[in-house]
């Protein structure tokens, strides 16, 4: 009988390390590079991995839920090798066939592919302390290393650009006073702020929706001003 007190049967070290699904991830973003989206690779997800599973591990939730929350970090956008339209529903899916095959109990599996089906802007939810870490986490990775496209190239556009101007990108989470602030430094020659907010204004209210489920609130500070 499986019980929550046990080790995981399936590690996120497992999903990391699987090929079939680092072939999935592969796959999707060389696809999203063919239609010019920002890195959505290996340096991604284990990004969003680590920060959505530190989150919970810092506001003391138990390993158990810190391991599912870094599978679904890892596993966050393995549907955009389907299609990155609907990506969130079609890899929550793809996540559940591949965990259910790995022997992952039904009750994680569950908690696992709600946070991927919840992630996505157009139709993210933080239904779930593993979701709401996985929305902050992703939404909130913003760096010059996921920029492709060269500044002098044509197709060089407003979502390179914000990306390129971050030279500091830093999620910190003060748990006594109960905020968590993602603090960028952005080169204002290349990029105003205002396009940092004609881009991810949904993406941070998202954030500001995310941390209040997990009890906080969320502040965003770009070049030592609060904006949010």
């Amino acid at each position: 009988i499986y019980s929550k007190d046990k080790n995981m049967n399936v590690t996120y070290e497992d999903v990391r390390n699987s090929e079939e699904i680092r072939t999935y991830i592969k796959q999707a973003d060389e696809s999203l590079k063919a239609i010019g989206y920002t890195e959505h690779s290996f340096a991604h997800c284990t990004k969003v991995a680590k920060v959505a599973g530190d989150l919970l591990e810092k506001l003391g939730y138990d390993a158990h839920e810190v391991e599912l929350a870094r599978i679904a970090g890892f596993m966050h956008d393995i549907g955009n090798v389907v299609n990155r339209i609907d990506h969130a529903q079609s890899g929550a899916m793809m996540a559940f066939r591949i965990l259910d095959k790995m022997g992952m109990p039904p009750e994680d599996v569950a908690t696992v592919i709600t946070a991927i089906g919840n992630h996505d802007e157009q139709t993210a939810a933080a239904v779930n302390a593993v979701a709401a870490a996985l929305i902050i986490a992703d939404k909130t990775d913003v760096r010059r290393s996921r920029v492709r496209t060269s500044v002098d190239n044509r197709d060089f556009d407003i979502h390179d650009r914000v990306n390129y101007a971050a030279e500091k990108s830093d999620v910190i989470l003060e748990p006594d006073s109960k905020t968590i602030t993602l603090d960028l430094k952005i080169n204002t020659e290349i990029c105003a702020v205002m396009d940092y907010f004609e881009i991810f204004t949904g993406r941070m209210l998202l954030c500001r929706k995310a941390a209040e489920f997990l009890g906080l609130q969320f502040k965003l500070d770009i070049n030592d001003v609060y904006l949010l």
